[in-house]
């Protein structure tokens, strides 16, 4: 009963804030988010019209990054996790509870609201020179949005498969106790009555038994059927795999095809400025430059750490992490598998430069006095993190630990 009072009170908390965060998401969509005034001029910017001037800037890809990452994903995981939440909560369990929750885990990785409110912080700076800066009530609603998503980030949605074990289970031990109460009514009145078929008792997977595998989704720890050719979760009913069908040869794919992005992405323009009848292209390098001759070297170091520093770092990791699992190598396992989970945490924060090339293109349209529009390195660049992020998922992190288990122990030394 411990466990299940714990988990009321993770469910009523969770559920608090996720219905403030959905609030407060709907503020930051319908208000803008910054407003530039200059020379008379002004414009005003909010999320939505900052996907729209991509669109129309005919980036496509962008565009949709930008919508999926920062309106779609975010908001769907909010809207899902309440109609989890609250039957959970009420006792029941809801319809359609396992494609929502898996749905909970797939969008939760892309949704990139903290990324998105850095960029914003980071547009404030770079449009302080050009014209005066006025903050929309939709910053203040992105910044209490991003504090709100890291409560509910630390919540596993996995806790919720447990959650419905348990009301299911207490579901049906209320049908027993009243077919108990029903015999026993009928045995007072001289009523005879067959024994029903007995309940089996819940299965309890345990790790002595050999052949345990752990489902991705739900991560019921469970043994494979050996002879089930293609075996699924007791569970949730996913497809079980010892290890993900051709993890190595999906992730090289994914990362030679980012690693090839990657050249245009730093070479291309990010950005083209019209300014009084003059183009000028910025490439990232040279928004990071701008920011260091500015003296607003902490935000030059964010840029070049976020945009240069980690995509290099996600490519050579998880190469090294392709390539020791292909070789079969037992080389530091350890450390490789903090490695990979510290890819996994960063690689969304590559996203920083699109954003704010989205922000400042609609926020820079004042007719032939100034105008950016995004340049082909921002869908360059773009591609890159969704592909190192692909990858990442792709890649099977348990092979990593394959040849060590198969290594002999050593036996103990003789005194």
């Amino acid at each position: 009963m411990k466990g299940v009072r714990h988990a009321g009170l993770t469910l009523d908390r969770v559920c608090a804030i996720t219905v403030a965060a959905l609030i407060t998401f709907m503020i930051a969509q319908a208000f803008p988010v910054l407003a530039l005034e200059t020379r008379g001029l002004t414009s005003h910017a909010t999320l939505f019209e900052a996907v729209r001037s991509l669109w129309q800037g005919h980036m496509h890809v962008v565009s949709a990054m930008v919508f999926c990452t920062t309106m779609l994903f975010p908001g769907g995981e909010l809207v899902a996790l309440l109609y989890l939440l609250l039957p959970l909560r009420a006792g029941r369990v809801p319809r359609a509870f396992d494609a929502v929750l898996r749905l909970v885990q797939f969008v939760r990785p892309w949704g990139m609201t903290e990324v998105f409110m850095l960029g914003v912080l980071i547009t404030i700076v770079k449009m302080v020179s050009l014209a005066r800066v006025i903050p929309g009530t939709a910053l203040f609603a992105f910044g209490a949005l991003t504090l709100m998503f890291c409560v509910i980030a630390a919540f596993d949605p996995c806790m919720l498969w447990e959650i419905r074990d348990e009301v299911m289970n207490r579901a049906g031990a209320r049908v027993d106790s009243t077919r108990r109460r029903n015999r026993q009514r009928d045995n007072a009145h001289g009523g005879a009555d067959s024994p029903g078929p007995a309940q089996p008792a819940t299965a309890r997977v345990t790790a002595r038994h050999a052949g345990l595998i752990a489902c991705h989704c739900c991560g019921l720890v469970q043994s494979r059927s050996m002879q089930a050719s293609e075996p699924h979760c007791a569970r949730c009913r996913s497809p079980l795999h010892e290890r993900s069908p051709e993890s190595i040869t999906r992730t090289f794919g994914l990362l030679l095809a980012a690693a090839l992005l990657y050249i245009p992405a730093n070479l291309l323009p990010i950005m083209h400025t019209s300014s009084f009848g003059r183009t000028e292209d910025d490439t990232i390098f040279a928004g990071i430059a701008y920011f260091w001759r500015s003296g607003d070297w902490p935000l030059a170091v964010i840029v070049f750490v976020a945009s240069v520093m980690v995509p290099m770092l996600k490519l050579a990791i998880l190469t090294l992490q392709t390539v020791t699992a292909y070789r079969g190598s037992d080389w530091q396992p350890l450390e490789r598998a903090k490695l990979y989970r510290m890819v996994e945490r960063i690689g969304r924060w590559s996203m920083l430069d699109v954003f704010v090339v989205s922000l400042t293109a609609a926020l820079v349209h004042f007719g032939s006095f100034a105008r950016i529009t995004a340049g082909p390195g921002a869908l360059a660049f773009g591609s890159v993190v969704v592909l190192t992020m692909l990858a990442s998922n792709e890649f099977d992190p348990r092979l990593i630990w394959d040849t060590v288990n198969r290594r002999p122990a050593r036996a103990p030394a003789r005194t």
